[in-house]
């Protein structure tokens, strides 16, 4: 469960700097090394970013 645990708190963190730049400087780190929503690979890093965030609300809230 650590790892999981670990997991989902980098790809938190890269989601809070990611909205952090765009807020900033309309910078998306995502859209820029991924390709965003038009490539599958974004698609899939966005979407891992919010189970992480579903996850790591879960874990708070029963653990």
């Amino acid at each position: 469960m650590r790892i999981i645990t670990a997991i989902a708190s980098i790809l938190i963190i890269i989601g809070a700097l990611n909205w952090g730049l765009y807020g900033l400087a309309k910078i998306d780190i995502v859209e820029n090394f991924f390709g965003g929503w038009k490539n599958k690979f974004g698609r899939i890093v966005y979407i891992l970013i919010g189970i992480a965030g579903l996850y790591s609300l879960l874990y708070v809230i029963f653990a």
